[in-house]
Formats: C-alpha cells, sequence, structure tokens
C-alpha cells in the first residue's frame, strides 16, 4: 500500500488488512478516500486491501450505494467525499493565523456542501536538488497548490504546499477614479461585488479623472465609507481597448513579453533543412478565417495509390514547427509556459508567443518555406485509420484559403486561386473529408453544435453588428482532419511509452446525470441508465429536434458535460469517444501541444528541441497550469464580450426585448439576448407578489402559491432596468407572465418544503443538546 506523506506517495512493505468476512465495511471505504484522495477508485482501493475474485464484485455494489447515497462523489475515475478537497486546487489566501501562519479557502467551492474548509498553507522551502526557490504567497493571493488533508481536530483539515502564484494580491481592486468636486476623489468599481471608495489627496498616486487604477482599502471612513489609496495606473477607460484591459488586468493575464523573450525572438534565425524531410513540393494548402495572421496548420489529401486500399486516401496534416524555435527553459518557454495559450478579444488577440515567432518564422505562409512537423495518415474507404507515420520537414504552402473561399469554390464559385486548385488540391481534400466522415459516424462523437455569435467592432471599439458565421463543410474538414493528427500524436506517443500531456474529457458525473434525467423526463425524453456513450446524447438531441424545447436540451446536454482538461493520465475523450486524444495541432497559440510536439521529437529522434527529463517530472503540474489558464482565458474573454454588449445597450434603458431564460439559479434568473450573445439578470425578489421555489433537477421557479413559474428555455419579453459597462452587469424586469409548470415540478416543490421543515426540525433539536462552542 502507500500512505500519503507531504503530499506524495510512499511505498510500505505491508498490505493493509482487510476486514474478516471479506467485504470491507463502510467507514473504512469512506475513510480510505477521504485519506487518498488521489487514490481513491475501485482499483486502487481492491489492491490496497487485497480484495480478489468475487469480492471485487461486493467492493464494486459497496461504492456505488454510497454514492447513490450521496455520501461519495465522482471526479472523472476518482472517488472523493462531498465537501472534500482534490490533491490540487486553486486556493485564495485570505488571512494569517495566531501564529501568524497562512490561511486559505479554496477559490471555487459549492456552498451546499457546507462552509469551505480551512487550509493551512506550509512555509515555503527552497533547500536540496539545485531547485529555484519556492514561491512565497501572501494574503490575498490566489495561489495553485497540493494538498495534504491533516488529523488535527482543531486546526485546519488540510495543509498546503504551494506550487504556483497565479495571481498576486487579490485584496485589491480595479476601478476608475473620478475627481469630485469636494476634493475628495472616488473609485468607482468595475465588479457590483465590490463598494466604492473614497481617496484623499495624498493617496491618488497621481491618477486623473477617468484613469483605470488598481486600488488597495485602506479602512472605514468617518461616514461609513470605506477608505482607498491608489496602487497602480493601469490605464485609461476612454483608450483604445480599455475593456479588454479590464479583463486582462482582473485574470492576471500578462500581456507584455519581458525584453529577454523579444530579444531571444528577434535573434532567431529560420530553421535550416538539417534533419528535415524536403516536402517543399507537396502541395498543401492553409484554411483558416479571414482575418487569421498565424497559419498553424496545412493539409493535402489525395487516393491511396496502394491497389489493397481501394477507396481509401492518404490525408496529410503538416503543423508550424515551434519547438525548433521554443527550446525548454528558454525566455521563451518561460513565456509561453506563463500564459499557457493565446487569448482571443473582440478588439484584439493577446498571443501566447512574440509576433517575431507566432506571425512570422512559424505561420506557414503562401510561398514561404516554413518548418513543420507532418503526419501522414492512410484511412481504408470506410473511414478506419490503418496507419500513419510523423515526419520533421520543409514545406511550401501553395495557398492561404480562408474557409468561406475555399467552401465558395466547391460550390462551384471559383476564383483566381482556388481555379488552379480544384483538380489538384481541393476536390481530393473534400473526397477525403467523405471517407473520414464515415469513420466519424461509426464512431458517433457528441454531436452538440451550438451556434457562436461573433461581435464585429466599429473603428471607435463599440459593437458594430453581431454575426452568427455560418458553420460550413471546410469548418468541419479542418475540424475531422485535425482531430485525427491528434488521435495519432497520442497513439504514437503511447506506443513509445513517451510520456505526454493528454487532453482529456470525462463523461458526466452521476450527479449531473441525474439531474438532466429529471429534466428530460418532464419532456417524455428517456434517458438510460447503465454504460454511458457520447451517442446516447445524440439520441437525445435527435428527439428534441423541430421541438420548442431543442434549444433547452441541447443547453442541458451541454450543462451536463464534464471540462475537458490536460493531464499526464488518460481517461479518454468521452465528448469525441475517443481513447486516445493530445493537442499537437496548434502549438502557436497553446502550450499543451508544444509539449507534445517535443515529446513526438524526443521520442522519434527527430532532432533538436526534444523533450527533456526534466519537463516529463513536471507534467503534473504543467498540466494543472496550463488548464488552469484555460479557464482564466476563457472568464477573460467572456467578461469582455459583457462589457462590450453593456456598453452597446447603456443608452436603452427601457428598452423591450424578446429573450431565453438561459439560467436558473435560488437568487433569480439569467435571460439571454439571442441577438446579442449576452446574458441579464432578474432577480427573484422583483418577480411578481408570492414566494418563488428554486428546482434545480426542472431548472425551474415555481410560485408556491399558484403553481405558475419560468423554466429554463422558455421565451420571455423583458425591459432593460439597468446597464453597466463597466461590470458588464445587465439588470431586466421580467414582462412575461408565468406559465402552468409540470405536475412532476409541482410535486417536487411540495415534497422539498417538507423536507425542508424536517431538516429545519432535526437541526434545532440538535442545536438543543449541543454545547455551545467557541470561535475557530
Amino acid at each position: 500500500m502507500t500512505q500519503r506523506t507531504g503530499g506524495r506517495p510512499r511505498k510500505t512493505s505491508s498490505t493493509r488488512k482487510r476486514p474478516e468476512g471479506g467485504v470491507l465495511d463502510r467507514e473504512t471505504l469512506l475513510r480510505f478516500v477521504s485519506d487518498h484522495p488521489d487514490r481513491a477508485n475501485k482499483r486502487d482501493i481492491a489492491k490496497a486491501f487485497s480484495v480478489k475474485g468475487d469480492d471485487r464484485i461486493a467492493l464494486k455494489h459497496a461504492l456505488r450505494e454510497l454514492e447513490e447515497e450521496g455520501l461519495l462523489q465522482r471526479d472523472r475515475k476518482q472517488l472523493k467525499r462531498p465537501g472534500d478537497l482534490p490533491p490540487v486546487a486553486l486556493l485564495d489566501i485570505t488571512h494569517r493565523d495566531n501564529g501568524g501562519g497562512l490561511l486559505a479557502r479554496p477559490a471555487s467551492w459549492n456552498e451546499d456542501d457546507g462552509t469551505a474548509p480551512a487550509v493551512s498553507i506550509r512555509p515555503p522551502s527552497d533547500k536540496g536538488r539545485g531547485k529555484r526557490p519556492a514561491p512565497a504567497p501572501g494574503v490575498g493571493d490566489r495561489v495553485l497548490a497540493r494538498l495534504t488533508r491533516v488529523d488535527d481536530p482543531i486546526g485546519a483539515p488540510y495543509s498546503a504546499k504551494v506550487m504556483k502564484i497565479i495571481d498576486r494580491n487579490r485584496g485589491t481592486g480595479l476601478g476608475v477614479f473620478r475627481e469630485t468636486t469636494s476634493g475628495e476623489a472616488r473609485i468607482m468599481p468595475i465588479d457590483r461585488r465590490q463598494q466604492e471608495l473614497a481617496v484623499g489627496p495624498d493617496d491618488t498616486g497621481g491618477a486623473k479623472d477617468g484613469d483605470l487604477v488598481e486600488v488597495e482599502a485602506t479602512g472605514a471612513g468617518r461616514y461609513g465609507l470605506k477608505r482607498g489609496k491608489v496602487v497602480k495606473i493601469v490605464g485609461s477607460i476612454g483608450g483604445e481597448k480599455a475593456l479588454s484591459t479590464i479583463a486582462l488586468y482582473a485574470h492576471g493575464i500578462p500581456d507584455r513579453f519581458s525584453e529577454a523573450t523579444i530579444a531571444e525572438a528577434e535573434a532567431a534565425e529560420p530553421a535550416t533543412m538539417k534533419a528535415r524531410e524536403d516536402w517543399r513540393d507537396l502541395p498543401l494548402v492553409t484554411i483558416d478565417p479571414a482575418t487569421a495572421k498565424d497559419h498553424d496548420d496545412a493539409v493535402h489529401a489525395e487516393a491511396d495509390p496502394d491497389p489493397a486500399n481501394e477507396g481509401g486516401v492518404i490525408v496529410t496534416v503538416a503543423i508550424a514547427d515551434v519547438a525548433y524555435y521554443v527550446r525548454t527553459g528558454s525566455a521563451l518557454d518561460r513565456e509561453a509556459l506563463r500564459r499557457g495559450n493565446s487569448v482571443y478579444f473582440p478588439d484584439r488577440v493577446v498571443p501566447m508567443l512574440p509576433e517575431r515567432i507566432s506571425n512570422d518564422l512559424c505561420s506557414l505562409r503562401e510561398g514561404v518555406e516554413r518548418p513543420a512537423l507532418a503526419v501522414r495518415m492512410t484511412f481504408a474507404g470506410d473511414g478506419r485509420k490503418l496507419k500513419h507515420r510523423f515526419h520533421r520537414v520543409m514545406m511550401k504552402s501553395v495557398a492561404g484559403l480562408a474557409y468561406e473561399q475555399a467552401q465558395a469554390a466547391i460550390d462551384g464559385r471559383v476564383d483566381a486561386v482556388t481555379g488552379h486548385l480544384m483538380d489538384t488540391v481541393l476536390t481530393p481534400l473534400w473526397h477525403a473529408y467523405e471517407v473520414l466522415g464515415r469513420g466519424r459516424s461509426k464512431r458517433q462523437p457528441l454531436e452538440l453544435d451550438l451556434p457562436e455569435r461573433r461581435l464585429e467592432l466599429a473603428e471607435d471599439g463599440t459593437i458594430a453588428r453581431v454575426v452568427v458565421p455560418e458553420r460550413l463543410d471546410a469548418h468541419r474538414l479542418i475540424e475531422e482532419f485535425m482531430i485525427q493528427a491528434n488521435v495519432s500524436a497520442a497513439e504514437t506517443l503511447e506506443n513509445r511509452r513517451q510520456p505526454l500531456v493528454y487532453r482529456v474529457h470525462d463523461e458526466p458525473s452521476l450527479a449531473k446525470q441525474e439531474s438532466l434525467r429529471d429534466f428530460l423526463s418532464t419532456l417524455d425524453i428517456p434517458f438510460a441508465r447503465g454504460n454511458l456513450r457520447a451517442n446516447h446524447f445524440n439520441g437525445i438531441l435527435e428527439r428534441a429536434e423541430d421541438e420548442p424545447y431543442e434549444q433547452m436540451v441541447s443547453e442541458m446536454v451541454l450543462r451536463s458535460q464534464s471540462q475537458a482538461v490536460y493531464a499526464p493520465e488518460n481517461i479518454g475523450h468521452f465528448g469525441l469517444n475517443l481513447m486516445r486524444y493530445a493537442h499537437f495541432t496548434s502549438p502557436i497559440r497553446r502550450y499543451a501541444d508544444l509539449i507534445v510536439h517535443r515529446a513526438l521529437i524526443g521520442a522519434l529522434g527527430l532532432g533538436e528541441g526534444a523533450i527533456t527529463p526534466e519537463e516529463e517530472s513536471n507534467l503534473t503540474d504543467i498540466a494543472a497550469d496550463i488548464s488552469t489558464f484555460e479557464r482564466r482565458a476563457m472568464a477573460a474573454e467572456r467578461e469582455t464580450v459583457d462589457r462590450l454588449v453593456a456598453h452597446h445597450l447603456a443608452g436603452r434603458i427601457g428598452t423591450t426585448f424578446e429573450g431565453r431564460i438561459a439560467g436558473v439559479t435560488k437568487s433569480g434568473l439569467f435571460v439571454a439576448l439571442p441577438q446579442y450573445g449576452a446574458d441579464g439578470f432578474i432577480p427573484v425578489s422583483t418577480i411578481g407578489e408570492e414566494y418563488y421555489v428554486y428546482d434545480e433537477a426542472h431548472q425551474a421557479l415555481t410560485g408556491d402559491r399558484s403553481g405558475l413559474g419560468y423554466r429554463l428555455g422558455d421565451t420571455v419579453e423583458v425591459r432593460l432596468k439597468e446597464a453597466i459597462p463597466l461590470a458588464g452587469s445587465l439588470l431586466f424586469e421580467m414582462l412575461s407572465e408565468p406559465t402552468k409548470m409540470p405536475a412532476t415540478t409541482r410535486s417536487y416543490h411540495k415534497a422539498s418544503r417538507q423536507a425542508d421543515r424536517q431538516r429545519v426540525s432535526r437541526e434545532r433539536r440538535k442545536g438543543q443538546k449541543r454545547a455551545p462552542r467557541g470561535r475557530h
């Protein structure tokens, strides 16, 4: 067995003793899961207690019962106790204990699990191994940390070793400096949850009216308004790209490259033919958005000349050889890892790599020699991949096409460029896409195709219009080619026993499955239990097709899915229905892909730029970092869109809109405006004149007297009451009358209220028996 010591497993010579009778008791199972958060799956438990033969079936049933009773939860393949923290987590350091030690709370916490547990931060240590000093955090910092459970009934139940400081001094806030006639300035916060601050003449830090500033609260003022001082001037709120600047700063996303990084990029020399195959005569093409500046993938297809593979095709995907220029441990590498990925805003792109690398040396420009790492894949006529092989090459793209341009050519509208490429390039590509489509149909990945809206901005940075780009076969072709290249990368590295970072996507948790099942039951759509696969969700989507609730069902299916992440351990990709999957095709904008490139170079002996042993040993931490940075980028992008829309609608207070209920919570309703792709909020306290009960399973708010209410997906009419551009906040007033809820929903509310009354009664009785306790 292994015991947790300092966050790392340590071998022991004995096997954990199993209770007599062959079956583990519930308390033993629950205690093991709590004590071993990183080794709490069925296989690990069986190994730890030497459970064999028929007893493994009994163990499986025991664990399932504990899950059904809510005593255990499933997180990917691991089990955990409700309220337990994972082995690695994001923490916010909130204060110090009486001895001066730092205490933290998890950055994300489900309030239904009770109060978030405290975490004691272990002091950093830089002893031994020649490693750089560990980061020294402080109060207000957000950190990524490795957690260990502590058997201390008085102190914090967890201790943590800081792996990385994600965001410094979160105790400060961001706001707009406003001068007043009284001589005392005000800070208008960008977050509605923060309060306005007063700033005295000595604490302005040189800020002027309209400056975007970082401010630190210093205490309470004489009349209740908190006081603060300007810590840093970020920029002007009236300046260009101000709203995306807020998101960058609020999330701690780097947007300026260090001098060392720029110098290293500018000094880079074009790659040579050394250790490369000459593919410059192969007619590869890039197919990208019309506005793309960096082109990191090129494609080619042809019929397989092998008579044994009649109807088969050979597909080639060539990817920019970023690993040649960005070496492990270099300034470019450190900066790329610090960012994790490029971030895309409506008004700008914050790249992972400097333009000298991303838009020049690595961009597969038309007619220019560029280094690439390519995979050549052979498919049978039914879409099955028969074989593949990786090559390090020098290539030259024959054309840089836009999606719309390539699609128009296939549809019969050729231009001066595509007219010369039809027979030799485009027609073979579309034929190969048809072949690969047969394999995709057999694989049956999750076919969830929700529309994506794109903001087009005017010269002054405001919204000119909102468009929903048409989903073309050209998009699907490139997507399917890239998926197959990613699969080939994962398969090759696994076969070579080379450590890598997978892109993993777990099946929906049991709790989410049950929530979706309850919801679908109100629509008479069955959702069977048992071995779940992606095509089960496709059946649900097909049942809802062309029905009034089609969009609502699609969104509920999306919400039921787990979050895809990066990990060095493979659990497969549920949504794509693939056993092995790794990101390989976008190393210009994703650090995960760069890791896979280095791993392939090393495993296949393809020359310079291979992964290093030190990098291999850090893959767990790297995967955790880049997964965090991906979520950070997504949040920043979403918030910037919200701020742009709120700014656009700020002059339309009182206007009536038709919207759709996109979210239901205890606090109220989120209503999406389809024409803008943004949400506004309706507080439950402003809806009607009765008490509305929240039904999570059915995603509804129902009046406790009338039984009428509002459900997810309902089309409603709302009036805009408030728009706060800096916070990206819209506040609506409900105009539509509530509608009759399904009988199952009403009966749920009745049972829920009865259960609430019983729970309150039990807690009161316990409180009378329990002796009072002091603060802890």
